[in-house]
């Protein structure tokens, strides 16, 4: 079965699931794995669908065995099972990854994230954001791909969880047209940054 027969086939039975219209392409993979460094420490994959930005990843130097594929499609995660056999693949919705603790222990490098938080409620995008960062180390960041105009986390979400996102770059020559942004936590001020 070929990736993009499985993608449509995801797509036409859960589209809001899927929140693609088309697999994404090797310029939008490339941008949004450009600033993961192996050496960081393990990442984590929300969404790997067919495998496309895992496949980047991998061209990055990242070990299959520091990969953790976190995907709640079925279909899709008995392929990444079988395509990345040395990879952790965890079949699960990402919204659980706060409660679940599978991860182990150590701290992960980065994060790379496919899933399209427009389609979600702010508690579901929450308790995503939430897991991912109790699993970064300090300096970690996540980078989330969007088809909308703007981060598909609101402002006011990014405050209260004392994060901040940052414009990572657009990729024109993907089919929708994406954004990625990358979110990090907010640094906090000592008294003397403060003025105190």
């Amino acid at each position: 079965m070929s990736n993009t027969f499985l993608f449509f086939r995801a797509l036409a039975s859960n589209p809001l699931m899927v929140g693609a219209i088309a697999p994404s392409g090797p310029v939008l993979a490339d941008l949004i794995t450009r600033e993961v460094d192996p050496s960081d420490g393990p990442v984590l994959e929300l969404g790997p669908g067919t495998g496309v930005f895992t496949e980047a990843l991998l061209a990055r130097g990242v070990r299959q065995t520091d990969l953790t594929l976190v995907e709640s499609g079925s279909d899709f995660a008995r392929v990444l099972r079988l395509r990345f056999p040395e990879a952790r693949v965890l079949r699960m919705d990402a919204a659980r990854l706060g409660v679940c603790r599978l991860l182990g222990s150590a701290p992960l490098g980065s994060a790379i994230s496919g899933l399209p938080l427009l389609n979600m409620s702010a508690r579901k995008v929450t308790a995503i954001l939430i897991g991912v960062f109790s699993l970064l180390r300090n300096g970690g960041a996540l980078y989330q791909f969007t088809y909308g105009v703007r981060c598909p986390v609101s402002r006011r979400l990014l405050d209260r969880l004392g994060l901040k996102a940052s414009l990572h770059g657009r990729v024109l020559r993907n089919f929708p047209p994406a954004q990625v942004y990358k979110i990090v936590r907010r640094k906090r001020l000592t008294s003397r940054e403060g003025g105190r």
